[in-house]
């Protein structure tokens, strides 16, 4: 159910609520597979019973319908995939974080010096504690004996890793990494470039991939590089990951963002979702 917290400026909307705003906004018709959605807006207070939104939601109805900036952060671990990020636009900025099995997410305002720390938060980067460990360490493989690893730990056969190495042909390391791995998490920052057009806006992209591996530390994946597109890669493509710390993390993140200079102007500036 959506929910609203006036007091916080923060709400719990999910997509299907976000769908029906948009549309009210652009005085669209509802679909009939939206209206449990809307009914339970109004529920919340979010709509009034004409389908006006309350005036507490102008700030991230506004900046949803008309964003310069989206990060999203994909992150795949034990209990499913989550989705969060920020959406970010010329005069507000929000953040928006899922929990596992919720359908709705929170949305909440945020400053602009405060975004990398929360995308950071999203991702639970958090200190390294083996400092010792060779931060250049690299595994060269392939996504399809990836997955072959994968597969056989999930099997649940409880093996060590030198023996799953062995019998799906992967290196002993990629096996070691992985048996320690809590999640993968996905980070894209999309915008509108300049020299585009209203009609047909050129899109910019920016994305890194990491798994988080507990005593093994942080691993980038740089081959293949992001942003991946679907059916750019197979079993046979190459699969390189290589050790990196939080502190290099924080920094990459970092410049996932764009600067002034590769943004669109505001007045020529589409929806860059």
């Amino acid at each position: 159910m959506p929910s609203i917290d006036a007091a916080r400026r923060r709400v719990r909307l999910s997509d299907a609520h976000l769908s029906v705003l948009g549309l009210l906004v652009d005085e669209g018709r509802l679909p009939d597979e939206l209206t449990g959605a809307r009914e339970e807006l109004r529920t919340a207070g979010i709509l009034d019973a004409d389908d006006r939104i309350s005036p507490d939601l102008y700030p991230l109805v506004a900046t949803l319908m008309e964003p310069r900036v989206i990060v999203r952060a994909e992150i795949s671990g034990p209990q499913g995939t989550t989705r969060s990020g920020a959406v970010i636009g010329d005069d507000f900025l929000f953040t928006h974080e899922n929990w596992p099995g919720d359908a709705e997410s929170e949305y909440v305002p945020a400053e602009p010096e405060t975004l990398v720390w929360a995308l950071a938060r999203m991702v639970d980067l958090h200190r390294d504690f083996t400092g010792e460990a060779d931060s250049a360490e690299v595994i060269d493989s392939t996504l399809g004996t990836f997955d072959d690893v994968v597969a056989r730990m999930e099997a649940g056969g409880h093996e060590e890793p030198q023996a799953v190495a062995e019998a799906v042909g992967a290196p002993v390391r990629l096996a070691e990494v992985l048996a320690e791995l809590n999640c993968m998490w996905r980070m894209t920052a999309v915008w509108q470039a300049p020299g585009g057009k209203p009609d047909d806006p050129e899109r910019a992209v920016r994305s890194l991939a990491v798994w988080d591996c507990g005593v093994e530390g942080y691993w980038l994946r740089e081959r293949p590089a992001e942003p991946v597109l679907d059916g750019q890669v197979d079993a046979s493509s190459e699969l390189r990951v290589r050790r990196t710390t939080a502190k290099e993390l924080w920094q990459l993140i970092t410049n996932l963002l764009p600067d002034g200079t590769e943004l669109a102007s505001p007045s020529t500036a589409d929806t860059a979702s």
